[in-house]
């Protein structure tokens, strides 16, 4: 998987950059890049060093770190759902990292709290010909946090069935590798 990535990645020139050190760990899941800055969630599969190695790649962004109690990922019960707006489940462990995001921004977001913490997290797109899309859970999987997105009138609301893939703690983050870049295909 590693090597087909980067083979792709490669073959778009973009700058690959390799973390080498043995006691670092950085798991996509725990990376919320806001636009602005990013939040490093602290989990069992992303430590201290990891977020370092993140911070010194990405100089010129604000990097903070949370701590993730009770979930798998930091994207376990937030994710981005559109420009300066955070979606954000509504457990304790949730809210409390939103708080500590809070403490430790100079920005102010928006927040989208949806019932259900796997609900929370989504996929926003910014698409020249279609505008805000978001990719979120289907109603027939969460239908209370799917009536909260209803609610989202400026965005092209796409429903996903993740059932299958939420059996082995899959999300719809980790389905997805967003790149920025005008196509040339």
């Amino acid at each position: 998987q590693v090597e087909a990535m980067k083979r792709v990645l490669e073959s778009l020139n973009l700058n690959i950059v390799e973390m080498v050190d043995e006691n670092a760990t950085l798991d996509g899941g725990d990376v919320l890049f806001t636009g602005r800055e990013f939040f490093v969630g602290l989990s069992r599969r992303t430590n201290q060093r990891g977020a370092e190695i993140l911070a010194d790649t990405f100089k010129d962004y604000a990097v903070s770190t949370v701590p993730v109690h009770d979930s798998l990922h930091l994207k376990s019960f937030c994710s981005m759902a559109g420009p300066n707006l955070i979606a954000i489940g509504s457990s304790e462990a949730a809210q409390k990292a939103l708080k500590t995001m809070q403490q430790m921004s100079d920005h102010r977001y928006d927040k989208l709290t949806v019932p259900d913490d796997a609900a929370a997290n989504c996929v926003y797109l910014n698409i020249p010909s279609k505008g805000h899309v978001l990719l979120h859970r289907a109603p027939e999987e969460f239908p209370d946090s799917a009536k909260v997105f209803e609610k989202l009138k400026d965005h092209m609301l796409i429903p996903i069935a993740n059932t299958e893939l939420d059996k082995v703690d899959g999300s719809l983050t980790c389905c997805s590798v967003l790149i920025n870049k005008a196509s040339e295909l």
